[in-house]
């Protein structure tokens, strides 16, 4: 067991200035990704999800790339999967971030989030547990939400108290996030005590205003229609573990929100901050400028990625009891 006394975290969350201008790096990072994801061909599904599954997140046999200082154990259920992601140097046992990753739904998986889960564990000096939820088309809406939601009470049986867990997620996940504390807030069930969404996708309908569907490096407005449908699965893209920005907000615990000003899902962002205010929610919007999509995934590429994971880790942190 590791000793967490000899760890001290601090009693504050002082928000620091964001950046007027994008970093050098990612003006050269934005470019490629503009070439690479916005411009692939659409219109047909099976092809969507077979490139999104190739594209999105790091690729298998770079995951070597982001093992400093922690090690993967995995879990493997009959009605739960996913990674652990351990700091080896000492950390606070009774605490764990659970985490879930972006993909629209329908790509993705713990290993290829590594760059995110293994650097906010590294500086949080705390367990991160990446949930491997299913995906659709092969398992469509609601699963996602009920893996999330059968996570978050496989941590409190295995003896994690629920004001010890933060839940964080990026994109779809992110939307994952704020849909799990709905269904735990219906249920009247414990809530964690803190939630971060990362460039967080809360409204599947596809009538959102996408006022940066020509800056946005790596989306189309008609991606968001394509991978709702293939997640839907005919239902109804208003339901609010579907677009939890349709959902009642109140009763939510602390929420950061994290997104570029220049990315296709800017506007849900700043939609869904101000929902949560509306509904007594402490909640932080936090937009940096000129960014890509979830370009915390960027770790040792482009400052901005390290900025923005010591924000969510002294976040985690304040909230802490």
């Amino acid at each position: 067991m590791s000793n967490s006394s000899a760890i001290r975290k601090p009693r504050e969350m002082t928000w620091l200035p964001l950046p007027e201008v994008p970093s050098f790096q990612a003006r050269i990072v934005t470019p490629v990704l503009r070439m690479v994801v916005k411009r692939w061909p659409r219109g047909d599904y099976q092809a969507l999800v077979r490139r999104a599954r190739r594209l999105f997140g790091l690729p298998t046999w770079m995951s070597f790339l982001t093992s400093r200082d922690v090690t993967y154990e995995e879990v493997q259920g009959p009605d739960l999967c996913g990674e652990w992601v351990i700091p080896e140097a000492n950390y606070y046992e009774e605490k764990v971030l659970l985490y879930l990753h972006g993909g629209g739904y329908v790509s993705c998986t713990p290993r290829t989030h590594r760059p995110i889960t293994a650097t906010l564990a590294r500086m949080m000096y705390q367990r991160v547990f990446v949930l491997d939820y299913r995906l659709a088309p092969e398992a469509p809406f609601p699963a996602a939400v009920d893996d999330a939601v059968r996570a978050f009470a496989w941590l409190m049986e295995i003896g994690v108290k629920p004001e010890n867990i933060s839940i964080a997620g990026d994109s779809a996940g992110g939307g994952l996030v704020v849909a799990t504390l709905l269904r735990l807030k219906a249920r009247q069930q414990l809530m964690p005590a803190c939630a971060i969404c990362l460039s967080p996708w809360v409204d599947l309908t596809g009538s959102a205003s996408y006022g940066n569907a020509e800056s946005c490096a790596m989306f189309r407005p008609e991606d968001v229609s394509a991978f709702a449908e293939l997640y839907l699965n005919g239902a109804s893209p208003r339901r609010p573990e579907a677009s939890p920005l349709f959902g009642d907000l109140q009763g939510l615990p602390p929420l950061l929100i994290q997104c570029s000003t220049t990315e296709l899902l800017f506007d849900e962002a700043v939609l869904l901050h101000e929902k949560a205010k509306k509904s007594g929610v402490e909640s932080m919007l936090r937009a940096y400028p000129g960014l890509s999509h979830v370009w915390q995934m960027f770790i040792g590429l482009i400052p901005e990625a390290n900025v923005a994971l010591q924000e969510i880790a002294r976040f985690v942190y304040a909230q802490g009891k």
